[in-house]
């Protein structure tokens, strides 16, 4: 230790020596010498710290690691059952090193390494790694339900009384009214004369929770919200991805009050008995093990999910989609939900859709995914159906062709699905046109689950298009006499007015129950 300590000395002398010629010199080689000298300044402290070591080693082993003493006595057997257990581990080993001088070392870098990123962690924590979540004012118009709840919506497009077609929109999971058709054209639906309504479902957004909600509340708050908004006329229903189910929902309980529906990416149950075994694989092996698992969890142990919601979307602060839907997206759609225009539009709706901070519609909202509907998607094929229910009045009804009635639904429906969507496998709409054959499906091909209907202009002029034909403007308006009149092709008028549609009303009532 003494030779180590004018070791020291030395060094210190020659890089004063050094810091002297440097004040007096300005040639390159003089920084040359002080780069020099700091190398064997720091080649010293090593060695030091080496000794140190080594002394300390000196020090345990004559101490703590004697036979005789009361920690060797009781951790040395299991000590040495645990060493026996892990010495396979030093076949990973050089051969030509000391397994206990190479473990060592090993666990000593490891604490050091785990230090530092402990370090970095703690000197970073007051950078926000996230966005929160905001709450902003309340902008919904508001209704009162029979049943006492409120229904918060919103309305873009044209008035009521220049309406050529109405349209209501339901959400999907983790979204609210604001969704809509993402980031459609005020002039694209004025050139095709359309209202929309969009409205936030039961517990979402500025909507009340509703504690009896099954699929067939869903389709009477559609009904209730067509009247309060005075759609007297029948209406169109929008359904995307897993909110398309309270669109089938209005198909299947209130279809004399629906024209058609316009279905993005369909969500069926994934439990429906109908699927085929191959469907059933084709959709499961789509998914990420994390959304099996939700949707595990919804069919059997729904009392789990609060904890995976409350540490997703619903804790306060914003997360990546993919991790948010615990889905693994495709290049098309990845390449849009990077777009900032993407990103402001998507956090915006999940922050209205957790407005409330309550997990029980979220979790409701799952459990009618996976659970039964109360109808199957085949039910809406348009049939024959005798009344009543025996075999007798199945007879009557093949001599008396009054005795029939018409079930399930006869207006056009229009199915768009991408051929590359993750989220929604299109296996699910090749089972829906199967047990729906009547339905118009349009495969997109190189389409995902966001590239085609999230801020495509083009893409919302097609839909409209297909559905709707031409685009024909919004109704045109006499102020002198009150009722919007469409002139058809052969001279007749056809008074659409809303008053006139009140008087119409019975009836329409009355051919219904013819």
């Amino acid at each position: 230790m003494s030779e180590v300590n004018n070791d020291f000395e030395d060094l210190l002398d020659e890089g004063a020596s050094g810091i002297r010629y440097s004040a007096s010199s300005s040639s390159p080689s003089v920084a040359g010498d002080w780069r020099f000298q700091a190398a064997e300044f720091a080649k010293g402290a090593a060695e030091m710290s080496v000794e140190f070591g080594k002394g300390v080693r000196d020090v345990v082993k004559q101490t703590v690691l004697r036979e005789d003493s009361l920690i060797m006595k009781k951790f040395k057997g299991p000590c040495q059952k645990l060493f026996q257990r892990l010495r396979f581990l030093n076949e990973y080993l050089p051969e030509d090193r000391d397994p206990l001088h190479a473990w060592t070392v090993i666990a000593f870098v490891s604490v050091l390494a785990l230090a530092v990123l402990t370090f970095n962690m703690c000197g970073t924590s007051r950078i926000p790694l996230v966005n929160k979540m905001k709450v902003h004012p309340s902008s919904a118009s508001i209704i009162l339900l029979p049943d006492g709840r409120r229904l918060a919506y919103q309305e873009q497009g044209v008035p009521a009384d220049r309406a050529r077609h109405s349209m209501i929109v339901p959400h999907s999971f983790l979204s609210s009214r604001l969704a809509g058709v993402p980031r459609v054209k005020g002039a694209l639906l004025e050139e095709f004369g359309i209202r929309l309504v969009t409205y936030d479902l039961p517990g979402f957004g500025e909507s009340d929770p509703d504690p009896k909600r099954n699929l067939e509340s869903s389709a009477m708050d559609i009904l209730h919200l067509a009247y309060a908004v005075n759609v007297t006329e029948k209406l169109w229903v929008l359904g995307y991805s897993d909110g398309s189910k309270h669109a089938w929902a209005a198909l299947n309980y209130i279809p004399d009050r629906i024209a058609g529906a316009i279905i993005l990416a369909p969500m069926v149950n994934p439990y429906d008995p109908r699927l085929s075994k191959a469907e059933i694989r084709r959709i499961w092996g789509k998914w990420t093990l994390k959304r099996r698992l939700m949707y595990t969890l919804a069919r059997k142990f729904p009392r789990l999910l609060p904890y995976f919601y409350r540490r997703s979307f619903l804790s306060g602060n914003h997360g990546e989609l993919d991790t948010l839907l615990s889905v693994s997206l495709g290049k098309r759609d990845r390449a849009v939900v990077e777009d900032r225009t993407f990103r402001d539009v998507w956090h915006r709706n999940i922050e209205e859709s957790v407005r409330q901070g309550n997990v029980r519609p979220f979790v409701e909202e799952a459990i009618l995914q996976v659970s039964n509907w109360g109808f199957s998607i085949g039910d809406l094929n348009g049939r024959n159906k005798y009344k009543g229910g025996g075999v007798l009045d199945w007879i009557k009804s093949l001599f008396n062709p009054a005795e029939k009635r018409l079930s399930g639904f006869f207006g056009p429906i229009h199915i768009w699905h991408g051929d590359e969507d993750t989220i929604v496998p299109p296996s699910m709409s090749d089972f829906v046109q199967r047990d729906l054959p009547d339905a118009i499906l349009h495969k997109l091909p190189y389409e995902g689950h966001f590239s085609y209907f999230y801020m495509c202009d083009e893409c919302h002029r097609q839909i409209f298009t297909t559905v709707f034909g031409h685009a024909q403007g919004p109704l045109i308006v006499n102020d002198s006499r009150g009722p919007v009149e469409e002139v058809k092709e052969n001279g007749e008028a056809i008074c659409s007015s809303a008053a006139a549609n009140e008087e119409n009303l019975p009836a329409f009532a009355e051919e219904d129950d013819k």
